[in-house]
């Protein structure tokens, strides 16, 4: 193992992790797959807009106000979307089957991803290093910019969670927001680059783990997702500074939780269909007791072939936006290389690789 194999490693996981969030996101929340099939009859092969139509859709139920869903308290209560963040887009938040990511087009990233983005940039401004005060001022600057910074219609329930308490006068590394989904894979999206950012540095494996939990906190305080957020950190330290390709496997099942590694390896040797897999076995849902073994399913299943990978994510449907993220900085550390030519196509891919760089190549 050289230098050089742990930065093409390195290069490959982040830019995967974009890469497999704008593959998914077309059809991002669609929870029945002849529903995938009958818009994308082809398979998502390639990247796409989102589709006019989604039927599947809660947005409209979905609060504007706070975190989770709409209430009926009688209690009035200052909206955050239009106002606050997402300005100009609450419009869409109460029309049926409105897609949730109406607007963007082939290529395009959706929010969770413009988030760590704006992790590497402030990381890259602090010589690599975390900086919890400077990301929370950077998450603030993008999420409620005037004119938006960021091309996304939807914010998970932490986001409006975080901006209602903030609105309410809370300090904003106490405005994180408890729902019924707090422990979700979304809140592992950012932690990627600044696990691999920090690692690059010789930050200890001890210090960079203390400093996930640390940043997860500010937005996703729950115990059973900081336990995994451990063995996240753990797995990406083995995938890039391994001296074998041997031990892939190995980490992989090493790093599942609630689901035990025999019961994991299981289904990765059982001849089931991914679909059946992930979507009777294991939910497709956000909530990390089943999304982090989905995860490491389709890592082990289809590691020799990560566009295979990506591509069986995303036509599960569910969550596959943010566990495709997650998994793209598996399969980058696995592979040494990005999945086929498909970040060229990104639309940000012209701030994104330069971001890459300074938080690799630099380090």
């Amino acid at each position: 193992m050289t230098a050089s194999h742990v930065t093409a490693r390195a290069t490959a996981a982040l830019q995967n992790l974009f890469i497999g969030d704008a593959l998914a996101m077309p059809v991002h929340w669609f929870y029945r797959v002849s529903d995938i099939d009958r818009a994308f009859p082809e398979g998502i092969t390639r990247f796409h807009a989102a589709p006019d139509f989604h039927p599947s859709s809660i947005m409209s139920l979905h609060s504007t106000s706070s975190g989770g869903r709409k209430t009926s308290n009688g209690r009035p209560q200052a909206e955050v979307v239009g106002n606050v963040i997402l300005k100009g887009k609450a419009q869409f938040w109460n029309r049926a089957n409105m897609h949730y990511h109406q607007g963007l087009q082939a290529g395009d990233n959706t929010l969770n991803a413009h988030c760590a983005l704006t992790l590497m940039h402030t990381m890259n401004a602090s010589g690599g290093h975390y900086d919890r005060d400077a990301f929370l001022h950077a998450y603030i600057a993008l999420m409620t910019a005037e004119e938006p910074a960021h091309p996304d219609t939807y914010a998970e329930s932490y986001h409006r969670g975080f901006f209602a308490n903030l609105q309410a006068g809370r300090p904003p590394d106490q405005c994180a927001a408890i729902t019924h989904d707090t422990p979700s894979v979304g809140g592992l999206v950012m932690i990627g680059p600044l696990a691999i950012g920090e690692r690059l540095r010789g930050t200890s494996l001890d210090a960079t783990r203390r400093l996930c939990r640390e940043h997860l906190a500010l937005t996703h305080p729950d115990a059973s997702l900081a336990e995994v957020c451990d063995a996240y950190v753990e797995l990406i330290d083995g995938l890039l500074f391994r001296e074998s390709d041997d031990a892939v496997q190995d980490l992989l099942l090493k790093a599942t939780r609630a689901l035990p590694r025999r019961a994991l390896l299981k289904l990765v040797e059982g001849n089931h269909a991914d679909r059946e897999v992930v979507g009777r076995k294991l939910s497709p849902a956000c909530y990390i007791s089943e999304s982090w073994p989905a995860v490491l399913y389709f890592a082990c299943k289809h590691q020799q072939d990560p566009l295979r990978a990506m591509r069986a994510n995303a036509e599960v449907g569910g969550d596959n936006v943010h566990r495709g993220a997650v998994l793209g900085v598996l399969l980058g550390l696995i592979h040494g290389a990005p999945v086929t030519d498909l970040f060229e196509q990104l639309t940000e891919q012209h701030s994104i690789r330069p971001a890459i760089e300074r938080l690799v190549v630099n380090s």
